[in-house]
């Protein structure tokens, strides 16, 4: 049985959406984290090394991270094809956006929230500017982060551009705003805020 140490309304919601997209057998555990404002500590009932989510147990695997889990079950569960396998076509593009949000898309756009300056070299991400050019020019053609497909990048990303467009951390444009309708426009969406109400 797969068991996802989960928070509501994180970002661990994503994974919740993947299993549900899915259709895998899973529990959640709901855990406590050390949150902005001070409230929260770490949960002892976490396997995650730093008390965040999400982690995820399936069998005798620990996983934490989002991009790690999401490319864990994608390779494991494959009788719904939510990402390219090894030797498949867009395996590389698949992977290389898997490590886009967390190590470029989130840390500049958070940066820029907090009004951190970019400083080249010295940061691993690129300027919020940059990455938002990056992002509308990618999505401005196609259906779904990989082309036609659907796939967990649209969980990862799409999700994570969607909150971010309702908080105001990226600028509205019609590429941004038809492409994350589109993707929150499912069932296992739905289902994913549903769940996370609780």
């Amino acid at each position: 049985m797969v068991t996802l140490y989960h928070s509501p309304q994180t970002r661990s919601a994503s994974i919740l959406w993947l299993l549900e997209e899915l259709d895998v057998p899973y529990e959640t555990k709901i855990v406590g984290f050390r949150r902005p404002d001070g409230t929260g500590s770490k949960d002892a009932a976490n396997p995650h090394p730093h008390g965040k989510v999400p982690a995820l147990k399936d069998g005798e695997e620990t996983i934490f991270e989002t991009s790690a889990i999401a490319l864990f079950l994608t390779d494991k569960y494959t009788a719904k094809k939510l990402g390219p396998r090894v030797g498949e076509p867009k395996r590389g593009e698949y992977l290389s956006w898997l490590a886009y949000r967390p190590g470029i898309m989130e840390p500049a756009l958070i940066a820029r929230r907090f009004e951190i300056k970019h400083v080249y070299g010295a940061m691993g991400w690129a300027p919020a500017d940059e990455v938002e050019e990056v992002l509308n020019k990618h999505l401005e053609s196609r259906k779904y982060f990989l082309g036609d497909a659907f796939s967990a990048l649209d969980i990862l990303l799409g999700g994570g551009l969607h909150f971010m467009l309702m908080a105001k951390m990226v600028k509205e444009t019609q590429a941004l705003k038809a492409y994350t309708a589109r993707v929150t426009d499912r069932p296992a969406y739905r289902k994913m805020m549903e769940l996370d109400k609780r």
